[in-house]
């Protein structure tokens, strides 16, 4: 069978980290890669550091507080992957609670801006599909906290749309099933 949405490339990884300074001077210093946005303690427990090599504004992500386990912090948070339209993303909710799967959040985060559907695995990894991941342009600032719009629904997300952002839904078909 085959999905009514394609994934179009690997978005990004979230990894959770047992020293967070630590982690974002390693990744930022000797691997290169650009802070994008930071939120502290009080906005994510432990701290959170969202890092590109690209124009997307987060590849990578650094959770602060992992515990660490026999010296060594190996977990994962989430992985995410990119849909080419907002209309996939509604499609990928609907195939995903038609098929069992446990959606833990769906709706528009904070920083990123992006839309997306959380779901767990058989095994239980946290899995993101998104859509409208914010670009980080040349002069390397990214969208300013204010224009943040996090909702708990993709409707909200459609309806509740940062500056910018052409929250449109084209599937004429699909869209009458949508209740806003």
């Amino acid at each position: 069978m085959t999905p009514p949405f394609a994934v179009q490339k690997l978005g990004h990884v979230v990894i959770n980290v047992t020293d967070l300074e630590k982690s974002k001077r390693f990744y930022n210093e000797v691997l290169g890669f650009k802070i994008s946005d930071i939120y502290p303690d009080g906005m994510m427990p432990g701290g959170m550091v969202f890092m590109r090599c690209n124009s997307d504004h987060h590849c990578l992500a650094l959770i602060g507080g992992a515990p660490a386990a026999n010296g060594q912090a190996r977990t994962l948070h989430h992985i995410a992957f990119e849909l080419a339209t907002l209309d996939e993303v509604f499609r990928a909710r609907d195939h995903l609670k038609k098929h069992g799967a446990k959606i833990v959040y769906e709706g528009r985060r904070r920083a990123g801006c992006q839309v997306s559907v959380e779901f767990l695995d058989p095994d239980g990894h946290h899995l993101e599909l998104f859509w409208g991941l914010d670009q980080v342009g040349y002069d390397g600032r990214a969208r300013p906290a204010e224009e943040w719009r996090q909702t708990a629904t993709l409707e909200d997300a459609v309806r509740i749309a940062p500056p910018g952002q052409d929250t449109t839904l084209h599937d004429a078909e699909f869209i009458m099933n949508v209740k806003f």
